[in-house]
């Protein structure tokens, strides 16, 4: 399956039911499209690519941090013992298998990262749904202990020790370039809440304002995610930010809006403008940092 068909699909139940977190249910689809069929080898494709996959990067306290990150796989014979703590796992109490990143080795005082398939019955794996993880209902989320969890050579997924660059880094973007639609989805889904019957003048204005930048939204995410499919998400990384600011803009004037004109009384749409905020707060570092290197290029380029 294209991303574009997966994003597609994750705009068109988000708008349907006002719940971004119903959008979460197609994480899987999109691991298992960037890491399994990305990375894996034909037994790994043919083994889990039907079945429900779960990242597992991010650790407690640290996020995905590469120099903080402190899981860690050692050689156990034919295979790898892997210890450590992980966070924040989308889709984790119902995946099938879990991708985890772990440290293998150290060059130079610097961490080596690889990847590993680590089915949910390995011995030594535990899962924990606890409160501190729930978001974006009903998306479910989880944190992992690995105690010694046992797998075999043939569960490492991709080149060993550079899982950090070639899928932790470039998956952040994947996701950002998904989880437009989502975005795109609870923005349809409350400008039909608002489009209140009888409404004077001055709120048809707003609300034809509000509906043109939607459509402008929706065709740049069609050009980001397109990027995406044909291997190119490098060329639309400016798209991609300017998207994330305006999604902040278009917030805030769908909820003035919803001030002026209302409805002042209707519960999903102020569900649904908490769960945009909380989706764009996620992973907010790493998007500032990219339009700091947009502006710095800038300034570099007009000295």
């Amino acid at each position: 399956m294209s991303y574009a068909a997966i994003a597609r699909e994750k705009a068109a139940l988000v708008e349907r039911t006002g719940l971004l977190g119903e959008g979460s249910a197609l994480a899987g689809r999109l691991v298992a499209r960037f890491f399994i069929a990305g990375f894996g080898n034909a037994e790994q494709r043919a083994a889990w690519m039907p079945r429900l996959a779960a990242v597992a990067i991010s650790e407690p306290s640290v996020g995905v941090h590469p120099k903080l990150l402190t899981a860690r796989a050692e050689v156990d014979g034919d295979g790898y013992r892997i210890f450590g703590d992980k966070a924040w796992v989308t889709n984790g109490p119902l995946a099938e298998v879990f991708i985890v990143l772990a440290v293998t080795s150290m060059e130079a005082g610097r961490k080596r990262y690889s990847a590993f398939l680590v089915p949910r019955d390995t011995p030594g794996l535990t899962i924990d749904e606890a409160p501190q993880y729930r978001a974006l209902a009903p998306s479910r989320h989880c944190g992992l202990r690995l105690d010694g969890c046992r797998v075999p050579h043939a569960a490492l997924l991709g080149e060993p020790g550079a899982a950090y660059e070639s899928m932790a880094l470039p998956f952040r973007d994947v996701e950002d370039a998904a989880g437009l639609f989502g975005l795109l989805g609870a923005f349809r889904f409350a400008l039909q809440r608002l489009a209140v019957c009888g409404a004077g003048d001055a709120a048809v204005l707003s609300l034809g304002e509000l509906v043109g930048l939607v459509a402008v939204f929706a065709e740049a995410a069609e050009t980001v995610i397109a990027a995406l499919d044909a291997g190119e998400l490098a060329h639309q990384a400016a798209t991609l930010v300017g998207l994330r600011v305006m999604a902040g803009e278009l917030l805030r004037r769908v909820r003035a809006h919803c001030n002026a004109f209302g409805p002042h009384d209707d519960d999903s749409v102020a569900r649904v403008f908490g769960d945009i905020e909380t989706a764009l707060s996620v992973a907010r570092g790493p998007r500032q940092a990219r339009a700091a290197r947009l502006g710095a290029s800038l300034v570099a380029s007009s000295c």
